[in-house]
């Protein structure tokens, strides 16, 4: 499984390694829910480089744009033939379209199982976006209908 994200965050771009934030922390525990072994997944992102606006001590997250969808797809590109694997996952908006070349809506795509590129795609939410969720505005049925997702993409793979 290769999992796909956005961009790094601000505590992942200063590791040099992707999901290790409370986002990462979010997906790891899904992922354990899903069954899928730690082992044969693939982390990145579409965009290389933390993307934000400085205020005061503090970086704030500002979304990529197309231009830089564009400028990391060469070093997808790359990660994805180096790895060769069976399944990808698109976590939110900007990674699917990082692969597919066109921004969809991912209400259109989510947890749809397709051919792309030889391979099996999936697009699901980015867990960021369950970490802006209020208990009570929709979190238990997101993030279990994003673990479905996880359970798809391993079903798919494996």
């Amino acid at each position: 499984l290769f999992l796909l994200g956005e961009q790094p965050g601000d505590r992942e771009d200063r590791a040099g390694q992707a999901f290790v934030g409370p986002a990462g922390r979010l997906l790891e525990q899904c992922m354990r829910d899903a069954a899928l072994d730690p082992a044969a997944l693939f982390l990145t992102n579409a965009v290389k480089r933390f993307k934000f606006e400085p205020r005061g001590k503090r970086r704030i997250h500002q979304r990529p744009n197309a231009g830089d969808v564009a400028h990391y797809r060469w070093w997808l590109g790359q990660e994805i033939r180096i790895v060769q694997p069976r399944v990808v996952v698109a976590l939110g908006v900007t990674a699917l379209h990082a692969l597919i070349g066109a921004r969809l809506p991912l209400k259109n795509a989510r947890g749809r199982v397709r051919g792309w590129d030889g391979r099996t795609l999936l697009a699901t939410i980015h867990p960021s976006y369950l970490l802006r969720l209020r208990p009570d505005g929709g979190y238990e049925e997101e993030r279990a209908a994003f673990v479905l997702d996880l359970c798809r993409a391993g079903q798919a793979a494996f």
